[in-house]
């Protein structure tokens, strides 16, 4: 490989991560139009292992923006991003592929003064098939593999005896 691919292969590594990254905060900012133009045109979303929906960049912001009213607060953290770079129409490095494993405390809704501590988390990995457009990287497709969550347990009630 020359200095020259070497430049560009690395440059594309930080463009996914930045790509990554983006979407970790726009899902957790609510920032549903930026969420769609992280998308390549027919880029789609499937949320089902976790309890979602699946369907095009459009459908799957709608239902996240429903969903996610429940959760005023929610942070994603998105680690051990494995890359790897693809073929499309014989040109190199035109596809890309990132499994990453996330975790993402949430806090139901509630009173204003009530306790900031999540209480609601859950777990697992992301597959995300990115390509290159005109625009940069876009997402082609993002898999959620939910693996575990953790609830709040029901609340019992005092015994009276």
């Amino acid at each position: 490989m020359t200095q020259r691919a070497e430049l560009a292969t690395v440059m594309d590594r930080f463009a996914v991560d930045g790509l990554v990254t983006e979407y970790a905060v726009v899902v957790d900012d609510g920032d549903w139009a930026a969420y769609r133009g992280l998308f390549a045109p027919g880029g789609r979303a499937d949320y089902r292992s976790a309890g979602g929906i699946e369907g095009d960049a459009d459908q799957v912001a709608g239902w996240l923006a429903r969903s996610m009213e429940l959760f005023p607060m929610r942070q994603h953290l998105i680690v051990n991003r494995r890359v790897r770079f693809g073929v499309l129409d014989q040109d190199s490095g035109d596809t890309a592929r990132v499994q990453a494993d996330y975790i993402n405390p949430m806090r139901f809704a509630g009173p204003e003064e009530g306790p900031t501590a999540p209480d609601f988390v859950c777990g697992g990995r992301y597959v995300f098939g990115l390509v290159r457009t005109d625009l940069g990287w876009r997402l082609r497709e993002v898999v959620v593999q939910e693996k575990w969550r953790r609830m709040p347990r029901p609340r019992q009630e005092p015994s009276t005896t």
